[in-house]
């Protein structure tokens, strides 16, 4: 079951990279960009449940679509920049494993223990 989980996210990762392709910014903004969401991790300052809500907040596919539907509607290529890009991100942290968070901590997530075999 994970690898087929993996796979998805691979694919919902490369959905986002076409998703950029058809934005008018050069790729080096997408290496530049792609890990900026884990910036949200600085919530965890704050302790374990306001890092837990603001990571999922910067992490959320629902909320990256909604971004760039604005950006659509907005006629504005930086909202929809922000969207894809996001939606990218965390495609890519759940290929890798690293899913939504749990107020119990950081490593507790929708995909399980990270770290945990």
């Amino acid at each position: 079951m994970k690898q087929l989980i993996q796979l998805e996210e691979a694919a919902l990762f490369a959905l986002g990279i076409y998703g950029f392709s058809l934005l008018p910014f050069a790729w080096w903004w997408f290496l530049l960009l792609i890990l900026v969401p884990d910036f949200s991790m600085i919530g965890y300052l704050a302790g374990n449940r306001a890092g837990a809500w603001v990571y999922n907040l910067f992490h959320h596919r629902g909320i990256a679509v909604a971004v760039y539907l604005l950006g659509c509607y907005m006629a504005n290529a930086n909202v929809q920049l922000a969207g894809v890009m996001l939606f990218a991100h965390s495609s890519m942290d759940r290929m890798f494993g690293y899913g939504l968070k749990y107020e119990s901590g950081f490593k507790f997530t929708h995909l399980g223990e990270i770290g945990k075999n």
